[in-house]
């Protein structure tokens, strides 16, 4: 009995830190795709606008990031209801781009560093940290919510739901 509780135990570690690695590697990726937007927006088209300039860069990562999470990371838990997910993720991901602009805001309006690289630290450092915790447990308990009959069955030492289900079983 104890062996298989401390399997469960093991198995919903080793598929939380996928989750975590896989959410990290697609986050890697689209704080490369939003700095590298928000860097040239701000030392150029938009450099008077560095505001608007975030919210265009995470509004191009935050697409990215869809995508990848939803056929990726949560693959196991994607639902069927693309709308649905769609629209609370991208309704986690505009407080998560709030979270971000207001440190943009607070840096340059409140704290008066306004140059480009204090204000890229304030939104792509500190903000983003603060927006990449809040987005994670967002995603995983409110977004991808799993619809077991469309997906394809997991083995059970991958299915976390399956080792919850038979945890509070016993």
């Amino acid at each position: 009995m104890i062996t298989k509780l401390w399997r469960r135990i093991e198995n919903l570690f080793l598929t939380l830190w996928r989750e975590v690695a896989k959410f990290g590697a697609v986050g890697g990726v689209a704080f490369i795709i939003d700095s590298a937007i928000f860097l040239w927006l701000i030392s150029g088209p938009m450099d008077d606008s560095q505001l608007k300039a975030k919210v265009v860069a995470g509004v191009v990562a935050t697409l990215f990031s869809w995508m990848a999470n939803r056929y990726w990371t949560f693959r196991h838990k994607r639902s069927t209801g693309k709308t649905r997910e769609l629209m609370l993720f991208l309704l986690m991901n505009a407080i998560g781009l709030g979270i971000q602009t207001g440190c943009v805001g607070v840096s340059k309006y409140l704290l008066g560093l306004d140059s480009v690289t204090e204000v890229f630290i304030a939104g792509n450092v500190i903000g983003l940290v603060l927006a990449t915790i809040f987005r994670f447990f967002a995603y995983k308990y409110w977004v991808f919510t799993t619809d077991r009959g469309s997906l394809p069955d997991l083995p059970a030492d991958q299915d976390p739901a399956a080792d919850a289900a038979e945890v509070t079983s016993r």
